[in-house]
């Protein structure tokens, strides 16, 4: 009998999935990944019009301020925006109001050199929700407590610009003074949520705890248009300054230079320095929760057990469980050796070879070649061979050991 050549000479049967089969494999995936780049187009195109960040009078969304910009550029006042430091000192002036839409933003050489600039511009400048520490740097003799929530407050002062307002959005940052010239409104747990100081030959500086009113949403409400009119259009200018972290100004120290470069004094500012301390705990907070989630997910429930299978599984359905694990994992030397030892394993007995020599080449093979007259040679690669270089070639293989052994069988 001639198995080997029989087995050698089958049609080879590949195992490589066809364009078609790719294809219906990836269509899904392709299909979402162009559904989600359209997305992102049309979300692109949608926000691709003047957006701009909170409180900022060119944004028309919720939270910016275009409404009233616009009602002040009706009223005759020209409303200039500005980003950072050096154009905003620049723009102050007797003639000028400057809002400063994120006091708490300001270093502390920032903040020393805005209050130096509006201290001699003899203008008004209007800050919304300082806290403590910006509002002690800019506006000295002031006090900020804690913010309370946003209502809608009666005025309560004699302020005639909150008088012909009437009922506001106010609340947040509330303020106190002593030994200065003040008029509190809008009051929030018998603290003022608008504060006006009056400094002699200095203008004056307006305290919005809370800028709520400002927003576009909100300015239709109650006497918010008002209040926000009267507060800003005071004089015929109007800065904008939206404080940026980009500001080249942020980088500088009290010496005025930048930190980080050496000013002869030896303390050479790190980059840890230069970090702001909100990131180094956030930083930390995230490490301590990353840590949590690894010690969550890596704990273990006691130790493996072995348990019996509720149900029987077919012999068919774990071998092509098992037969799609290697073929997931690429594992052809060892889908190859399990089949050549199954069939080794089978094939001893029907030609009287015990167990135990089986997988002995020395012994196995003389006794099969005697029981088919087939050369040991094209035993010795079947049975013994090295690892099928393809899909292709293992199908081959597994083809030629059923049909040696069933030859074996029927001799």
């Amino acid at each position: 009998m001639t198995a080997v050549a029989t087995a050698t000479t089958a049609s080879p049967t590949s195992a490589s999935p066809s364009p078609r089969q790719v294809w219906s494999r990836t269509r899904g995936l392709l299909f979402a990944l162009l559904l989600l780049v359209a997305a992102g187009i049309v979300l692109a195109t949608a926000r691709s019009g003047d957006q701009h960040g909170r409180l900022d009078p060119r944004s028309a969304d919720q939270h910016g301020s275009r409404a009233v910009a616009e009602l002040l550029k009706d009223r005759g006042i020209f409303v200039r925006v500005t980003t950072t430091l050096d154009d905003t000192t620049a723009a102050t002036g007797p003639d000028t109001t400057l809002l400063v839409t994120a006091p708490n933003l300001l270093t502390p050489y920032q903040q020393d050199e805005l209050r130096a600039a509006t201290t001699d511009s003899a203008g008004r400048t209007v800050l919304l929700a300082a806290d403590p520490l910006s509002v002690g740097a800019l506006v000295p003799g002031v006090h900020a407590s804690s913010p309370g929530p946003v209502a809608a407050r009666a005025p309560q002062c004699s302020l005639p610009a909150a008088r012909t307002a009437g009922d506001a959005d106010t609340g947040g940052f509330r303020y106190t003074a002593v030994g200065l010239d003040t008029v509190g409104c809008y009051p929030s747990g018998n603290l003022p949520t608008v504060f006006l100081v009056q400094e002699k030959g200095a203008g004056d500086t307006v305290l919005l705890g809370s800028p709520d009113l400002l927003y576009n949403n909100r300015l239709a409400s109650h006497g918010n248009a008002s209040l926000a009119l009267q507060l800003l259009g005071s004089r015929p200018h109007l800065v904008w300054y939206l404080p940026s972290l980009a500001d080249p100004s942020a980088a500088r120290n009290d010496d005025g230079v930048h930190d980080g470069v050496d000013d002869g004094s030896g303390d050479e500012r790190s980059f840890v320095d230069l970090i702001p301390s909100g990131w180094l705990w956030g930083t930390l907070q995230l490490a301590v929760a990353a840590l949590l989630a690894a010690i969550w997910r890596a704990r273990r429930l006691g130790p493996l057990v072995t348990e019996r299978l509720p149900v029987a599984i077919r012999a068919s359905e774990s071998t092509e469980g098992r037969a799609r694990l290697y073929r997931k994992a690429n594992a052809r030397d060892r889908a190859a050796s399990s089949l050549r030892s199954a069939t080794r394993t089978r094939v001893a007995p029907l030609i009287g070879v015990s167990p135990r020599d089986a997988h002995s080449p020395s012994v196995l093979l003389p006794a099969v070649s005697a029981r088919l007259s087939t050369a040991e040679g094209g035993l010795d690669t079947l049975l013994f061979g090295p690892e099928p270089a393809d899909d292709a070639a293992l199908v081959r293989l597994a083809d030629q050991l059923d049909t040696l052994e069933r030859e074996v069988r029927t001799s």
